[in-house]
Protein backbone atom coordinates (compact mmCIF):
# COMPACT_ATOMS: atom_id res chain seq x y z
CA UNK A 1 0.00 0.00 0.00
CA UNK A 2 1.51 3.28 -1.14
CA UNK A 3 0.55 6.94 -0.77
CA UNK A 4 1.88 10.07 -2.44
CA UNK A 5 1.95 13.21 -0.27
CA UNK A 6 1.66 16.63 -1.84
CA UNK A 7 3.13 19.45 0.23
CA UNK A 8 1.61 22.58 1.72
CA UNK A 9 1.77 25.23 -1.09
CA UNK A 10 3.84 27.68 0.98
CA UNK A 11 6.58 25.05 1.12
CA UNK A 12 6.67 24.88 -2.68
CA UNK A 13 7.65 28.55 -3.07
CA UNK A 14 10.62 28.38 -0.69
CA UNK A 15 14.22 28.48 -1.88
CA UNK A 16 15.72 25.14 -2.90
CA UNK A 17 17.66 24.56 0.39
CA UNK A 18 14.66 25.49 2.57
CA UNK A 19 12.29 23.43 0.45
CA UNK A 20 14.54 20.38 0.62
CA UNK A 21 14.82 20.73 4.39
CA UNK A 22 11.05 21.00 4.88
CA UNK A 23 10.31 18.07 2.58
CA UNK A 24 12.77 15.90 4.48
CA UNK A 25 11.14 16.97 7.75
CA UNK A 26 7.68 15.95 6.50
CA UNK A 27 9.14 12.57 5.54
CA UNK A 28 10.95 12.07 8.84
CA UNK A 29 8.02 13.29 10.90
CA UNK A 30 5.68 10.74 9.38
CA UNK A 31 8.18 7.98 10.05
CA UNK A 32 8.19 9.05 13.71
CA UNK A 33 4.38 9.17 13.83
CA UNK A 34 4.16 5.74 12.21
CA UNK A 35 6.56 4.34 14.80
CA UNK A 36 4.42 5.78 17.62
CA UNK A 37 1.39 3.97 16.19
CA UNK A 38 3.10 0.70 15.28
CA UNK A 39 3.01 1.20 11.50
CA UNK A 40 5.82 -0.29 9.39
CA UNK A 41 6.57 2.23 6.62
CA UNK A 42 9.35 3.63 4.48
CA UNK A 43 9.31 7.17 3.11
CA UNK A 44 11.08 8.67 0.11
CA UNK A 45 11.36 12.45 -0.11
CA UNK A 46 11.37 13.82 -3.66
CA UNK A 47 11.46 17.36 -5.03
CA UNK A 48 7.70 17.90 -5.11
CA UNK A 49 6.29 15.06 -3.03
CA UNK A 50 6.88 12.35 -0.45
CA UNK A 51 6.14 8.70 -1.23
CA UNK A 52 4.99 6.64 1.75
CA UNK A 53 5.17 2.88 1.36
CA UNK A 54 3.39 0.66 3.90
CA UNK A 55 4.73 -2.87 4.20
CA UNK A 56 1.28 -4.34 4.85
CA UNK A 57 -2.14 -3.88 3.31
CA UNK A 58 -5.77 -4.20 4.35
CA UNK A 59 -8.88 -2.09 5.13
CA UNK A 60 -7.99 -1.43 8.79
CA UNK A 61 -4.45 -0.38 7.95
CA UNK A 62 -5.70 1.83 5.11
CA UNK A 63 -8.10 3.58 7.49
CA UNK A 64 -5.31 4.11 10.01
CA UNK A 65 -2.93 5.39 7.34
CA UNK A 66 -5.47 7.91 6.02
CA UNK A 67 -6.20 9.07 9.56
CA UNK A 68 -2.57 9.72 10.46
CA UNK A 69 -1.64 11.30 7.12
CA UNK A 70 -4.60 13.69 7.36
CA UNK A 71 -3.28 14.95 10.72
CA UNK A 72 0.34 15.50 9.71
CA UNK A 73 1.34 19.19 9.57
CA UNK A 74 2.96 20.06 6.25
CA UNK A 75 0.69 17.86 4.11
CA UNK A 76 -1.61 19.63 1.66
CA UNK A 77 -3.17 16.48 0.19
CA UNK A 78 -2.38 12.83 -0.39
CA UNK A 79 -3.67 9.90 -2.36
CA UNK A 80 -3.25 6.17 -2.48
CA UNK A 81 -1.42 4.95 -5.58
CA UNK A 82 -0.74 1.62 -7.22
CA UNK A 83 2.68 1.20 -8.80
CA UNK A 84 3.27 -0.62 -12.08
CA UNK A 85 6.45 -1.35 -14.02
CA UNK A 86 5.68 -1.21 -17.75
CA UNK A 87 7.39 -1.33 -21.14
CA UNK A 88 4.75 0.26 -23.37
CA UNK A 89 1.32 1.86 -23.20
CA UNK A 90 -0.22 -1.42 -24.33
CA UNK A 91 1.56 -3.19 -21.48
CA UNK A 92 0.45 -0.50 -19.04
CA UNK A 93 -3.21 -0.82 -20.08
CA UNK A 94 -3.15 -4.58 -19.60
CA UNK A 95 -1.84 -4.10 -16.06
CA UNK A 96 -4.28 -1.40 -14.95
CA UNK A 97 -7.48 -2.33 -16.80
CA UNK A 98 -8.86 -4.64 -14.09
CA UNK A 99 -8.21 -1.98 -11.47
CA UNK A 100 -9.72 1.01 -13.31
CA UNK A 101 -12.08 -0.51 -15.88
CA UNK A 102 -14.96 -1.40 -13.54
CA UNK A 103 -15.05 2.21 -12.33
CA UNK A 104 -16.21 3.56 -15.74
CA UNK A 105 -18.99 1.06 -16.46
CA UNK A 106 -22.13 3.00 -17.50
CA UNK A 107 -20.43 6.33 -16.72
CA UNK A 108 -18.67 9.10 -18.59
CA UNK A 109 -14.93 9.20 -17.99
CA UNK A 110 -11.60 10.83 -18.78
CA UNK A 111 -7.98 9.75 -18.48
CA UNK A 112 -5.47 12.30 -17.17
CA UNK A 113 -1.76 11.58 -17.53
CA UNK A 114 1.22 13.37 -15.96
CA UNK A 115 4.51 12.29 -17.50
CA UNK A 116 8.17 12.69 -16.58
CA UNK A 117 11.15 11.15 -18.36
CA UNK A 118 12.08 10.14 -21.91
CA UNK A 119 9.24 8.56 -23.89
CA UNK A 120 8.12 8.28 -27.51
CA UNK A 121 4.84 10.02 -26.67
CA UNK A 122 3.69 13.08 -24.73
CA UNK A 123 1.04 13.24 -22.00
CA UNK A 124 -1.83 14.05 -24.39
CA UNK A 125 -0.95 11.13 -26.64
CA UNK A 126 -0.80 8.77 -23.67
CA UNK A 127 -4.25 9.99 -22.57
CA UNK A 128 -5.73 9.30 -26.01
CA UNK A 129 -4.21 5.81 -26.27
CA UNK A 130 -5.25 4.70 -22.77
CA UNK A 131 -8.65 6.40 -23.04
CA UNK A 132 -9.37 4.68 -26.34
CA UNK A 133 -8.50 1.28 -24.93
CA UNK A 134 -10.73 1.76 -21.88
CA UNK A 135 -13.59 2.97 -24.10
CA UNK A 136 -13.31 -0.10 -26.29
CA UNK A 137 -12.88 -2.63 -23.48
CA UNK A 138 -15.60 -1.59 -20.99
CA UNK A 139 -19.22 -0.48 -21.49
CA UNK A 140 -19.44 3.23 -20.75
CA UNK A 141 -21.26 6.43 -21.65
CA UNK A 142 -18.33 7.95 -23.48
CA UNK A 143 -15.38 10.24 -22.88
CA UNK A 144 -16.12 13.62 -21.32
CA UNK A 145 -13.09 15.87 -20.95
CA UNK A 146 -15.06 18.72 -19.33
CA UNK A 147 -17.10 17.15 -16.56
CA UNK A 148 -16.51 13.39 -16.40
CA UNK A 149 -18.21 11.23 -13.79
CA UNK A 150 -14.97 9.26 -13.33
CA UNK A 151 -11.40 10.45 -13.86
CA UNK A 152 -8.54 7.96 -14.12
CA UNK A 153 -5.32 9.65 -12.96
CA UNK A 154 -2.03 8.13 -14.15
CA UNK A 155 1.46 9.46 -13.35
CA UNK A 156 4.31 8.14 -15.52
CA UNK A 157 7.94 8.44 -14.46
CA UNK A 158 10.31 6.72 -16.87
CA UNK A 159 9.33 3.02 -16.77
CA UNK A 160 7.09 3.32 -13.69
CA UNK A 161 3.43 4.27 -13.65
CA UNK A 162 1.31 5.26 -10.68
CA UNK A 163 -2.46 4.97 -10.79
CA UNK A 164 -3.97 7.43 -8.36
CA UNK A 165 -6.86 6.56 -6.08
CA UNK A 166 -9.00 8.76 -3.89
CA UNK A 167 -7.55 12.15 -2.97
CA UNK A 168 -7.63 13.26 0.68
CA UNK A 169 -7.06 16.70 2.13
CA UNK A 170 -4.26 17.11 4.66
CA UNK A 171 -3.82 19.49 7.57
CA UNK A 172 -1.64 22.01 5.73
CA UNK A 173 0.85 24.16 7.59
CA UNK A 174 4.53 23.46 8.21
CA UNK A 175 6.12 20.27 9.55
CA UNK A 176 6.41 20.14 13.33
CA UNK A 177 9.80 21.34 14.51
CA UNK A 178 10.53 23.46 11.44
CA UNK A 179 9.74 26.75 13.20
CA UNK A 180 11.41 26.16 16.56
CA UNK A 181 10.38 25.13 20.07
CA UNK A 182 7.83 26.93 22.24
CA UNK A 183 5.85 26.48 25.45
CA UNK A 184 2.09 26.85 25.39
CA UNK A 185 0.49 28.26 28.53
CA UNK A 186 -2.43 25.86 28.58
CA UNK A 187 -5.39 26.13 30.94
CA UNK A 188 -7.78 23.60 29.42
CA UNK A 189 -10.24 26.21 28.12
CA UNK A 190 -11.29 26.85 24.53
CA UNK A 191 -8.61 29.45 23.84
CA UNK A 192 -5.43 27.75 25.00
CA UNK A 193 -6.28 24.47 23.26
CA UNK A 194 -6.91 26.19 19.93
CA UNK A 195 -3.83 28.41 20.23
CA UNK A 196 -1.70 25.33 20.96
CA UNK A 197 -3.04 23.64 17.83
CA UNK A 198 -2.40 26.70 15.67
CA UNK A 199 1.22 26.84 16.85
CA UNK A 200 1.59 23.14 15.96
CA UNK A 201 -0.02 23.78 12.57
CA UNK A 202 2.54 26.47 11.77
CA UNK A 203 5.44 24.16 12.52
CA UNK A 204 6.25 24.79 16.19
CA UNK A 205 7.34 22.04 18.51
CA UNK A 206 4.86 22.77 21.29
CA UNK A 207 5.53 21.86 24.92
CA UNK A 208 2.86 22.46 27.55
CA UNK A 209 3.02 24.65 30.65
CA UNK A 210 0.22 24.49 33.21
CA UNK A 211 -0.14 26.85 36.17
CA UNK A 212 -1.89 24.82 38.84
CA UNK A 213 -4.19 27.03 40.86
CA UNK A 214 -7.11 24.66 41.23
CA UNK A 215 -5.92 21.27 42.43
CA UNK A 216 -5.51 17.80 41.01
CA UNK A 217 -8.83 17.57 39.14
CA UNK A 218 -8.01 20.57 36.99
CA UNK A 219 -4.47 19.35 36.38
CA UNK A 220 -5.65 15.93 35.20
CA UNK A 221 -8.09 17.52 32.76
CA UNK A 222 -5.41 19.78 31.28
CA UNK A 223 -2.97 16.90 30.99
CA UNK A 224 -5.54 14.86 29.10
CA UNK A 225 -6.21 17.69 26.65
CA UNK A 226 -2.48 18.33 26.14
CA UNK A 227 -1.86 14.65 25.48
CA UNK A 228 -4.74 14.60 22.99
CA UNK A 229 -3.29 17.53 21.03
CA UNK A 230 0.17 15.98 21.00
CA UNK A 231 -0.99 12.48 20.09
CA UNK A 232 -3.32 13.67 17.35
CA UNK A 233 -1.20 16.34 15.65
CA UNK A 234 2.39 16.30 16.88
CA UNK A 235 3.48 12.84 18.05
CA UNK A 236 6.45 13.05 15.68
CA UNK A 237 8.36 14.83 18.47
CA UNK A 238 8.90 14.27 22.17
CA UNK A 239 7.71 17.19 24.28
CA UNK A 240 7.41 18.15 27.95
CA UNK A 241 4.45 18.84 30.18
CA UNK A 242 5.35 21.14 33.07
CA UNK A 243 3.15 21.76 36.08
CA UNK A 244 3.81 24.97 38.01
CA UNK A 245 2.45 25.17 41.59
CA UNK A 246 0.93 28.65 41.66
CA UNK A 247 -1.16 28.66 44.83
CA UNK A 248 1.31 30.79 46.80
CA UNK A 249 1.43 33.38 44.03
CA UNK A 250 -2.36 33.52 43.87
CA UNK A 251 -2.52 33.90 47.63
CA UNK A 252 -0.15 36.87 47.68
CA UNK A 253 -1.93 38.54 44.77
CA UNK A 254 -5.30 38.22 46.50
CA UNK A 255 -4.06 39.30 49.89
CA UNK A 256 -1.71 42.11 48.96
CA UNK A 257 -2.69 43.75 45.67
CA UNK A 258 -5.50 46.05 44.55
CA UNK A 259 -8.45 44.16 43.06
CA UNK A 260 -8.45 46.27 39.90
CA UNK A 261 -5.09 44.96 38.66
CA UNK A 262 -5.02 41.42 40.04
CA UNK A 263 -5.72 39.84 36.65
CA UNK A 264 -2.90 41.65 34.85
CA UNK A 265 -0.47 41.01 37.73
CA UNK A 266 -1.33 37.31 37.62
CA UNK A 267 -0.56 37.23 33.89
CA UNK A 268 2.68 39.15 34.38
CA UNK A 269 3.82 36.64 36.98
CA UNK A 270 2.88 33.73 34.71
CA UNK A 271 4.94 35.24 31.90
CA UNK A 272 7.91 35.71 34.23
CA UNK A 273 7.81 32.06 35.26
CA UNK A 274 7.23 30.92 31.67
CA UNK A 275 10.17 33.01 30.46
CA UNK A 276 12.48 31.43 33.02
CA UNK A 277 11.37 27.93 32.03
CA UNK A 278 11.72 28.72 28.32
CA UNK A 279 15.29 29.81 28.90
CA UNK A 280 15.98 26.79 31.11
CA UNK A 281 14.83 24.36 28.42
CA UNK A 282 16.09 26.38 25.42
CA UNK A 283 12.70 27.27 23.94
CA UNK A 284 12.40 30.30 21.69
CA UNK A 285 9.03 31.64 22.80
CA UNK A 286 5.70 31.04 24.50
CA UNK A 287 2.17 30.70 23.17
CA UNK A 288 -0.94 32.11 24.85
CA UNK A 289 -4.64 32.02 23.99
CA UNK A 290 -5.22 35.73 24.50
CA UNK A 291 -7.73 37.48 22.23
CA UNK A 292 -7.87 41.25 22.07
CA UNK A 293 -10.55 42.67 24.35
CA UNK A 294 -12.01 39.30 25.36
CA UNK A 295 -11.42 39.92 29.08
CA UNK A 296 -10.07 42.81 31.10
CA UNK A 297 -6.47 41.55 31.12
CA UNK A 298 -6.52 41.41 27.31
CA UNK A 299 -7.00 45.08 26.47
CA UNK A 300 -4.16 46.64 24.51
CA UNK A 301 -3.03 48.50 27.63
CA UNK A 302 -2.94 45.39 29.80
CA UNK A 303 -1.33 43.24 27.10
CA UNK A 304 1.38 45.89 26.90
CA UNK A 305 1.86 45.67 30.67
CA UNK A 306 2.20 41.89 30.33
CA UNK A 307 4.71 42.12 27.47
CA UNK A 308 6.99 44.46 29.39
CA UNK A 309 8.07 41.83 31.91
CA UNK A 310 9.96 39.71 29.35
CA UNK A 311 12.14 39.89 26.28
CA UNK A 312 10.92 36.43 25.27
CA UNK A 313 8.68 36.22 22.19
CA UNK A 314 4.97 35.87 23.08
CA UNK A 315 2.94 34.32 20.26
CA UNK A 316 -0.81 35.03 20.33
CA UNK A 317 -2.41 33.08 17.46
CA UNK A 318 -5.95 34.13 18.47
CA UNK A 319 -5.31 37.82 19.03
CA UNK A 320 -8.03 38.99 16.58
CA UNK A 321 -10.31 35.94 16.71
CA UNK A 322 -13.92 36.11 17.91
CA UNK A 323 -14.99 33.76 20.69
CA UNK A 324 -17.40 31.88 18.43
CA UNK A 325 -14.62 31.37 15.88
CA UNK A 326 -12.48 29.89 18.63
CA UNK A 327 -15.26 27.59 19.81
CA UNK A 328 -15.94 26.45 16.23
CA UNK A 329 -12.24 25.70 15.74
CA UNK A 330 -12.11 23.74 19.00
CA UNK A 331 -14.97 21.62 17.71
CA UNK A 332 -13.11 20.99 14.43
CA UNK A 333 -9.84 19.94 16.06
CA UNK A 334 -11.52 17.89 18.79
CA UNK A 335 -10.83 19.88 21.97
CA UNK A 336 -14.39 21.16 22.48
CA UNK A 337 -15.31 18.37 24.91
CA UNK A 338 -12.29 19.02 27.09
CA UNK A 339 -13.04 22.74 27.33
CA UNK A 340 -16.75 22.26 28.03
CA UNK A 341 -16.05 19.92 30.93
CA UNK A 342 -13.00 21.65 32.36
CA UNK A 343 -13.51 23.20 35.82
CA UNK A 344 -13.14 26.94 35.28
CA UNK A 345 -10.80 28.68 37.67
CA UNK A 346 -12.43 31.77 39.15
CA UNK A 347 -10.13 32.66 42.03
CA UNK A 348 -8.57 35.89 40.69
CA UNK A 349 -11.53 37.56 39.03
CA UNK A 350 -12.34 41.10 40.12
CA UNK A 351 -15.74 42.72 40.06
CA UNK A 352 -14.24 46.00 38.84
CA UNK A 353 -11.04 45.28 36.89
CA UNK A 354 -9.06 48.20 35.55
CA UNK A 355 -8.80 47.90 31.76
CA UNK A 356 -6.23 50.68 31.38
CA UNK A 357 -4.17 51.03 34.57
CA UNK A 358 -1.02 53.09 34.57
CA UNK A 359 2.34 51.39 34.47
CA UNK A 360 3.31 53.01 37.77
CA UNK A 361 0.22 51.66 39.54
CA UNK A 362 0.70 48.11 38.21
CA UNK A 363 4.35 48.09 39.24
CA UNK A 364 3.54 49.62 42.64
CA UNK A 365 1.02 46.87 43.37
CA UNK A 366 3.24 44.14 41.98
CA UNK A 367 6.08 45.23 44.28
CA UNK A 368 4.01 43.91 47.19
CA UNK A 369 4.70 40.33 46.02
CA UNK A 370 7.76 38.64 47.54
CA UNK A 371 10.69 39.39 45.27
CA UNK A 372 12.02 35.82 45.32
CA UNK A 373 8.67 34.06 44.81
CA UNK A 374 9.07 33.64 41.04
CA UNK A 375 12.44 31.93 41.48
CA UNK A 376 11.03 29.62 44.15
CA UNK A 377 8.10 28.65 41.92
CA UNK A 378 10.40 27.91 38.98
CA UNK A 379 12.40 25.56 41.16
CA UNK A 380 9.24 23.73 42.25
CA UNK A 381 7.97 23.16 38.69
CA UNK A 382 7.37 19.47 37.90
CA UNK A 383 8.52 18.26 34.49
CA UNK A 384 7.31 15.09 32.76
CA UNK A 385 7.46 13.44 29.36
CA UNK A 386 4.04 13.91 27.77
CA UNK A 387 4.04 10.25 26.73
CA UNK A 388 3.72 9.30 30.42
CA UNK A 389 0.40 11.12 30.89
CA UNK A 390 -1.97 8.21 30.05
CA UNK A 391 -0.44 5.93 32.64
CA UNK A 392 -0.31 8.67 35.25
CA UNK A 393 -3.94 9.72 34.79
CA UNK A 394 -5.35 6.18 34.87
CA UNK A 395 -6.05 6.63 38.56
CA UNK A 396 -9.61 7.82 38.87
CA UNK A 397 -10.11 11.25 40.33
CA UNK A 398 -11.28 11.11 43.91
CA UNK A 399 -14.99 11.74 44.24
CA UNK A 400 -16.46 13.78 47.07
CA UNK A 401 -19.90 13.82 48.63
CA UNK A 402 -22.01 16.84 47.72
CA UNK A 403 -24.62 17.96 50.25
CA UNK A 404 -27.41 20.54 50.19
CA UNK A 405 -27.44 21.26 53.90
CA UNK A 406 -25.10 20.82 56.83
CA UNK A 407 -25.69 18.08 59.36
CA UNK A 408 -25.43 18.63 63.11
CA UNK A 409 -21.82 18.92 64.25
CA UNK A 410 -20.39 19.58 60.78
CA UNK A 411 -18.26 22.66 60.18
CA UNK A 412 -18.43 24.80 57.04
CA UNK A 413 -15.17 25.94 55.43
CA UNK A 414 -15.78 29.06 53.36
CA UNK A 415 -13.05 28.73 50.71
CA UNK A 416 -13.94 31.87 48.76
CA UNK A 417 -11.42 34.66 48.27
CA UNK A 418 -11.35 37.20 51.12
CA UNK A 419 -13.02 39.91 49.01
CA UNK A 420 -15.96 37.62 48.22
CA UNK A 421 -16.28 36.67 51.86
CA UNK A 422 -16.41 40.33 52.87
CA UNK A 423 -18.95 41.31 50.20
CA UNK A 424 -21.32 38.41 50.91
CA UNK A 425 -20.66 36.92 54.37
CA UNK A 426 -21.92 33.38 54.78
CA UNK A 427 -24.37 32.91 57.63
CA UNK A 428 -25.94 29.56 58.59
CA UNK A 429 -27.91 29.39 61.81
CA UNK A 430 -26.36 27.09 64.38
CA UNK A 431 -23.42 26.17 62.11
CA UNK A 432 -19.76 26.94 62.77
CA UNK A 433 -18.17 28.67 59.76
CA UNK A 434 -14.42 28.97 59.26
CA UNK A 435 -13.05 31.30 56.59
CA UNK A 436 -10.18 29.53 54.84
CA UNK A 437 -9.41 30.78 51.30
CA UNK A 438 -8.94 28.03 48.74
CA UNK A 439 -5.26 28.78 48.27
CA UNK A 440 -4.65 28.07 51.97
CA UNK A 441 -6.82 24.98 52.34
CA UNK A 442 -4.17 22.35 51.69
CA UNK A 443 -1.60 23.87 54.04
CA UNK A 444 -3.96 24.94 56.82
CA UNK A 445 -6.37 21.99 56.93
CA UNK A 446 -3.99 19.88 59.01
CA UNK A 447 -4.36 22.42 61.83
CA UNK A 448 -8.11 21.78 62.14
CA UNK A 449 -9.74 19.25 64.46
CA UNK A 450 -9.43 15.89 62.66
CA UNK A 451 -12.45 14.48 64.51
CA UNK A 452 -14.87 16.88 62.83
CA UNK A 453 -16.37 16.77 59.33
CA UNK A 454 -15.91 19.81 57.11
CA UNK A 455 -18.20 20.98 54.30
CA UNK A 456 -16.34 23.22 51.83
CA UNK A 457 -18.30 26.08 50.29
CA UNK A 458 -17.85 28.56 47.42
CA UNK A 459 -20.32 30.44 45.21
CA UNK A 460 -20.07 28.25 42.10
CA UNK A 461 -19.03 24.99 43.75
CA UNK A 462 -15.94 24.70 41.54
CA UNK A 463 -13.16 25.77 43.88
CA UNK A 464 -14.74 23.92 46.81
CA UNK A 465 -14.98 20.67 44.82
CA UNK A 466 -11.40 20.85 43.60
CA UNK A 467 -10.09 21.65 47.08
CA UNK A 468 -12.11 18.79 48.63
CA UNK A 469 -10.78 16.34 46.04
CA UNK A 470 -7.25 17.45 46.75
CA UNK A 471 -7.74 16.95 50.50
CA UNK A 472 -9.18 13.46 49.99
CA UNK A 473 -6.26 12.51 47.74
CA UNK A 474 -3.96 13.51 50.60
CA UNK A 475 -5.79 11.20 52.98
CA UNK A 476 -8.30 13.56 54.57
CA UNK A 477 -11.66 11.80 54.28
CA UNK A 478 -13.60 14.07 56.64
CA UNK A 479 -14.57 16.50 53.86
CA UNK A 480 -17.69 17.18 51.81
CA UNK A 481 -18.85 19.92 49.44
CA UNK A 482 -21.74 22.19 50.39
CA UNK A 483 -24.03 23.35 47.59
CA UNK A 484 -27.18 24.80 49.12
CA UNK A 485 -29.11 24.56 45.84
CA UNK A 486 -28.72 20.76 46.01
Amino acid sequence: MKFVIRLFPEISIKSRPVRNRLIKMVSRNFQNVAQQHGLDVTTVAQWDKVIVDFKQDGPELRTKAVQELSRLPGVHSFMEVREFNFSSLDDLFLQIKDLCGPLIVDKTFAVRVKRRGQHEYNSQQAERVLGGKFKAEFPNRGVDLTNPEVTIHVSIENDLAYVEGERYLGLGGYPVGSQGEVYSLISGGFDSGVSSFKAIHRGCRVNYLFFNMGGTAHEIGVKQESYYLWDRYASSHKVRFITVPFEDMVGQILERTHHGVRGVILKRMMVRVASALCRKYHAEGMVTGESLGQVSSQTITNLSHIDRVTDMLIIRPLITADKQEIIDESRRIGTLGFAENMPEYCGVISDHPNVCPSTDFVEEQEAKIDADLVDKIVELAKVMDIRDIPEQTQTLMTEVEIIGQVQKGEVVLDVRAPDDQEKAPLSLEGVQIIALPFYKVVKEFVKLDPLKTYALYCDQGVMSTMAARQLKEQGHHNVKVLRPEV
